[in-house]
């Protein structure tokens, strides 16, 4: 057994359940590219045409990976069943995760993670990152460039990646952790923390996302709550000038233009901040809602804590 492996299994303690639980998240890590095709399998989207990973598959694994998404998809439909889902942090909340310098453990995190299972943050070794390519983008068809921008983070996730060649997982310091993110930024896409109960009930990865090629995003859209918002909405400023740019960049549909100004879908908007980024004058802010959550501000929870 590979070391990251077996420490792997240590988070689940004893018992047929905590097997259970730790194989479906064994098989999920090991062949997550299988897994994700599976998954978007169930109810196949008639926007997007899928590619089968055969660089990783064999009968069997493809088999206990369309087994674990099979069984996973019909929680998906409520956040009281999800057993899988994700966090949208705007861009210094996502660099905040990816540059934390001493272990940490935070728990009871449900004004955050506003999801029944899997909201934890238990960070060892939070200088361990791996990149790997994104399972989305690699199922599917004529996908994203660049693949390389889903991050591990911490152990045991990052050296089971490493260890078990996960989709050309490489070791990569928090620096160049930033820079994915930061670049990821740049191209319009958002940034997802992800949780899941198979993962020890915690945070384990971060993803770079686009509506084009992620499940996640893809999903949501059909109405499946995989993702909850930042805890912040878009604001225009007095000073938009109707240029449209920031229409052009939202991932969620969130934004329109009335009277020559931009105006934000109050209930599409799930507080990404791309279109801050992207507008050319700075007429856009983020601010705080409550009404969509609280922010996952790593910082912040540490000095709480």
């Amino acid at each position: 057994m590979k070391k990251s492996t077996e420490e792997f299994r240590k988070m689940f303690g004893k018992g047929k359940e905590a097997l259970g639980k730790m194989a479906e998240g064994y098989i999920y890590l090991r062949w997550i590219n299988l897994y994700i095709y599976h998954l978007r399998n169930v109810v196949p989207d008639p926007e997007v045409t899928l590619r089968y990973p055969e660089e990783v598959a064999t009968p069997e694994a493809d088999e206990l990976a369309k087994m674990a998404a099979e069984q996973t998809f019909p929680m998906l439909a409520s956040a009281e069943t999800s057993p899988y889902h994700s966090k949208v942090v705007k861009l210094d909340d996502a660099k905040s995760l990816v540059t934390v310098k001493q272990e940490i453990s935070l728990t009871n995190l449900e004004t955050i993670i506003p999801f029944k299972h899997a909201r934890d943050i238990i960070l060892k070794n939070p200088d361990h990152i791996a990149v790997i390519d994104c399972s989305c983008r690699a199922t599917k068809e004529n996908p994203c460039k660049p693949i390389d921008v889903c991050l591990a983070v911490g152990e045991p996730f990052a050296s089971f990646a490493l260890e078990h060649k996960v989709n050309n997982a490489r070791k990569i310091s928090q620096e160049e952790a930033v820079e994915i993110i930061k670049a990821e930024d740049d191209r319009g896409h958002i940034h997802t923390a992800w949780f899941k109960d198979a993962m020890g009930d915690r945070f384990y990865g971060l993803c770079n996302c686009c509506k084009c090629c992620c499940a996640a995003m893809r999903g949501f859209r059909w109405g499946v709550p995989i993702i909850a918002p930042s805890g912040y909405v878009s604001e225009i400023g007095e000073d938009c000038n109707g240029c449209g740019q920031c229409i052009d960049f939202c991932q969620f549909e969130a934004l329109t233009l009335k009277d020559e100004r931009a105006e934000v879908i109050y209930d599409k908007c799930m507080g990404c901040g791309v279109c801050e980024t992207k507008c050319p004058i700075d007429a856009i802010s983020l601010k705080r809602d409550p009404a969509k959550g609280n922010p996952l501000d790593i910082k912040a929870l540490m000095k709480q804590a």
